[in-house]
């Protein structure tokens, strides 16, 4: 049995988290760095339903996902909020395509491109501890032995 998850999540919520972590300076037009509040709406796509606006100063067309992993892809914004979530607990992009509806080899483009980019942002310098620790969770393939 499937599970619709996506029907639960409201489209607002996603849509402010995509705006807070995707564009954390602000979101607008990716040509001349205005607000959006300074662009008209110009349509709205019919499989993702997201609004494409027209910025008022250089006439460029863009949208929610417009510089993200996400550009072009025709997902709506709770397939991409629960496909960065599935991504960070590590399903596999076989049950991430079930469940969201999205194609297998999408979703695996985009994981990659999502671990390319988290790859990055890590930081350059050592680690400040002595000592680490590792998770045990994959060692054996699940079983621990005696």
């Amino acid at each position: 049995m499937e599970f619709p998850i996506t029907d639960l999540l409201d489209k607002e919520n996603c849509t402010q988290w995509i705006i807070e972590h995707f564009h954390p300076n602000g979101f607008g037009c990716p040509v001349c760095q205005v607000g959006v509040d300074q662009a008209r709406k110009f349509r709205t796509t019919k499989r993702s339903q997201l609004t494409v606006y027209r910025c008022q100063q250089c006439q460029a067309a863009y949208n929610l996902y417009t510089g993200t992993v996400f550009q072009q892809h025709h997902l709506t914004p709770m397939q991409v909020l629960l496909l960065v979530r599935g991504v960070l607990k590590g399903e596999p992009a076989t049950i991430l395509s079930a469940e969201l509806g999205i194609n297998y080899p999408t979703v695996l483009r985009l994981r990659h491109d999502l671990q390319a980019n988290a790859e990055q942002l890590q930081p350059e310098t050592p680690l400040l501890d002595d000592e680490t620790e590792t998770d045990e969770m994959f060692q054996n393939a699940g079983e621990k032995r005696v």
